[in-house]
């Protein structure tokens, strides 16, 4: 499928995720520019893709702050012309029960998680809707926009909110030709899963080998986490899909984890 003369705008895509989305975009045709809050590993990140022959830029944004989401996204239509396909990627865990969460550790992982699609959603939109082009927005969400699990109440609240948050952008952005879908992995070898193995395992009480079988994989149907390929070619497939037949949708990347 090719982007060919589109513009992407990715968030925390200096690493894991994000970045293999970026690589794959971009060897699509896609220009591409890495947002994240470590604009160092950002720059690094669109380095690599410049020297295959791509068009990339590293930006800055904490996708918590409006100024900052505002002036990554303007920066990054000085530098192309325009958006195309927003991924709303950035994320972080905090792992514990809901009795020990501070309200300050809450309210992060909300902001980060569901503030930060909106304030990059309302900034891209502007531009879609100006130009009359159309564009895709795509929101990472996760096998838990479905389901629930211990210790994770900030980022399954989050992760099932932005459901909505898409499905209303959809009802709104069609008559523009913008689409908006969820992609909902399951659990990816990221550095923010391999955070979790230790963390959960002190939680629940039990080995890290046992929190990877009995906890993260034992609901799939091969024993096997999702890649970061597994999700990057989904967020290839919804980026280049063109009509809204394929709009307000979720779809589940988790080996069987969740089915609908």
């Amino acid at each position: 499928m090719s982007l060919s003369g589109k513009v992407a705008y990715i968030t925390g895509a200096a690493s894991g995720l994000g970045k293999r989305i970026a690589e794959v975009y971009a060897a699509n045709g896609a220009a591409v520019a890495i947002a994240d809050l470590n604009l160092e590993g950002a720059q690094a990140a669109a380095a690599e893709l410049a020297a295959t022959g791509a068009k990339a830029i590293g930006v800055k944004v904490d996708v918590t702050s409006e100024a900052e989401v505002e002036a990554s996204v303007a920066e990054t239509i000085k530098a192309f012309g325009k958006v195309d396909i927003l991924v709303s990627n950035a994320g972080i865990q905090i792992v514990k029960p809901v009795q020990d969460f501070t309200y300050e550790e809450w309210r992060r992982m909300i902001a980060i998680h569901l503030d930060g699609a909106f304030l990059t959603t309302r900034a891209c939109l502007k531009d879609m809707y100006a130009r009359g082009q159309g564009g895709a927005i795509i929101y990472m969400g996760s096998a838990h926009s479905k389901t629930a699990s211990k210790l994770k109440a900030p980022y399954v609240a989050a992760k099932h909110a932005l459901l909505g948050l898409a499905r209303t952008v959809a009802k709104e952005g069609g008559p523009a030709k913008v689409r908006a879908n969820v992609i909902c992995p399951g659990f990816v070898r990221t550095p923010l899963v391999e955070k979790q193995i230790p963390e959960q395992a002190k939680e629940l009480g039990i080995s890290e080998d046992e929190v990877i079988k009995k906890v993260m994989l034992s609901e799939t149907v091969d024993t096997e986490f999702t890649t970061v390929d597994d999700v990057a070619a989904v967020a290839l497939f919804l980026a280049a899909f063109e009509t809204n037949a394929l709009t307000g949708q979720s779809l589940l990347v988790s080996h069987g984890w969740v089915m609908e």
